[in-house]
């Protein structure tokens, strides 16, 4: 008989504590389909790390230091006696005030990624004992044996076969990866090391992508990704709670919602799910009776595709405004723009020019990234030698997410008539028939979604 060959992703809300924990190693054992576990940190760990690492005063450090040992000994405190485990909790919390000691003297992005990988350690490192507790064989794995990056602190890169290699060198194995074994290997998601062995970090949320990554390296058959919501909504359920669940979507447009802003996923998870054409489910922990959403190929969606199927915000983006005259029918100008904002490591994400500007959109969300830290003085000097620069911040970013969205009538007239009453900064419609979107104020952004929904998904 044939069996799946189940990776199983928990988010921070589904390790947040002793209880959360339970609830999500009774999901891995009701499964016997499962044999690998990637976790995050438990919920607001990784933000009193990163905070850490950005260097705080003696008083402020100790308040963020003992947070953290609160949750793990909350966690702790309901686990048998283990002398073993204790210490190496310990170790690790010693370890940290350590590495923000000398972040308050000098930070670095290889420092933050060092400090915020010790979330997902703990995390792990406790989820194994309580596997333990419930009888069910568990080993704990360091996922930063197999997964190698390049050395961009914050947002590395994978290097695809050397992780297969490396899994196929350290996980495959493992007898208790047999699908006849009843088993279970943890490890975390979100961290990795690059050539010299040196933890990176690969962004914020990318403990998804770390379960697609092994999932691909392993030969997976499914990806589940157990978070705080029953699956994939038309819209975040927070901002319109008519929202609705959806049963199955397809790679493209679940693509395209996590690249628009919708954190049920990691923008990266689905790219090692496609290439191997790897299924995702996506429910929650806390209700995993209550189904959840399939991510599949389009050859496998039973249902039609439609034209509209779901709204994504996304905050903290910046507007660049660049002008100058030598524009007008000159040749080589958005060449030596994008030059420069290439060499300081600057991704564009959307594009509109006229006869004398560009204007163009920076995404400042994820780890270590933010407006101030990507626009530096030195790129603006160089910015002017070629063009006026004008920045505005504070938008956000709507999407539209749906299927032949270019060539179905009446979309814009559908869509911008209902936004008569809101100032649209920039548009992009047409360069993807899975997506129109815009820019507009953040503290517009809520409004313009309920709006948008009410008329689109609701009527």
């Amino acid at each position: 008989m044939n069996r799946s060959f189940i990776i199983a992703k928990f988010g921070g809300t589904s390790v947040a504590d002793y209880p959360a924990m339970v609830n999500s190693a009774n999901i891995v054992i009701a499964n016997p389909n499962v044999k690998v576990v990637v976790l995050s940190a438990s919920a607001g760990v990784t933000n009193l790390l990163v905070a850490l690492a950005e260097g705080r005063t003696p008083d402020i450090r100790q308040q963020h230091l003992a947070k953290i040992k609160q949750i793990q000994d909350n966690i702790l405190e309901h686990l048998p006696e283990n002398p073993q485990l204790q210490a190496d909790i310990d170790n690790i919390l010693a370890n940290i005030a350590s590495l923000s000691e000398a972040a308050s003297l000098a930070t670095s992005p290889a420092l933050t990624d060092e400090l915020v990988s010790h979330g997902e350690i703990m995390s792990s490192r406790l989820f194994v004992e309580i596997l333990k507790q419930l009888h069910y064989d568990a080993i704990w794995f360091d996922v930063r044996k197999v997964m190698r990056t390049d050395d961009k602190f914050g947002k590395a890169i994978p290097k695809i076969e050397e992780i297969k290699q490396l899994c196929c060198a350290h996980l495959k194995s493992l007898d208790i990866l047999s699908l006849d074994q009843k088993g279970i290997v943890v490890t975390q998601g979100f961290i990795g090391s690059e050539s010299s062995g040196k933890t990176t970090t690969l962004g914020r949320g990318g403990s998804d992508y770390t379960a697609a990554l092994l999932g691909e390296a392993l030969n997976a058959t499914q990806i589940d990704i157990w978070t705080d919501v029953a699956g994939i909504y038309t819209t975040d359920p927070r901002i319109a709670p008519a929202a609705k669940r959806i049963d199955e979507i397809s790679f493209a447009e679940a693509a395209e919602m996590a690249t628009f802003g919708a954190k049920v996923l990691h923008p990266a998870t689905l790219v090692p799910a496609v290439r191997s054409n790897i299924p995702v489910f996506v429910g929650s922990s806390k209700a995993p009776q209550a189904g959840g959403t399939m991510v599949y190929n389009t050859g496998s969606i039973t249902s039609t595709l439609p034209p509209f199927r779901a709204l994504a915000l996304r905050r903290k983006q910046t507007l660049l405004t660049l002008t100058s005259l030598n524009m007008l029918y000159a040749q080589g100008f958005l060449a030596n723009v994008f030059a420069i904002l290439a060499k300081h490591n600057i991704s564009v994400d959307l594009v509109t020019t006229s006869e004398v500007s560009v204007a163009l959109t920076i995404d400042t969300t994820g780890t270590n990234t933010d407006g101030n830290s990507l626009l530096t003085k030195a790129l603006f000097d160089e910015l002017s030698t070629v063009c006026h620069v004008d920045v505005q911040e504070d938008l956000a970013l709507v999407a539209i997410i749906g299927n032949n969205i270019t060539s179905t009538k009446g979309v814009a007239k559908e869509v911008f008539g209902a936004l008569d009453d809101f100032c649209i900064r920039l548009c992009c419609y047409g360069a993807s028939t899975h997506n129109a979107c815009f820019l507009v104020q953040n503290s517009d952004a809520d409004a313009i979604i309920k709006l948008l929904h009410h008329h689109i998904f609701e009527k």
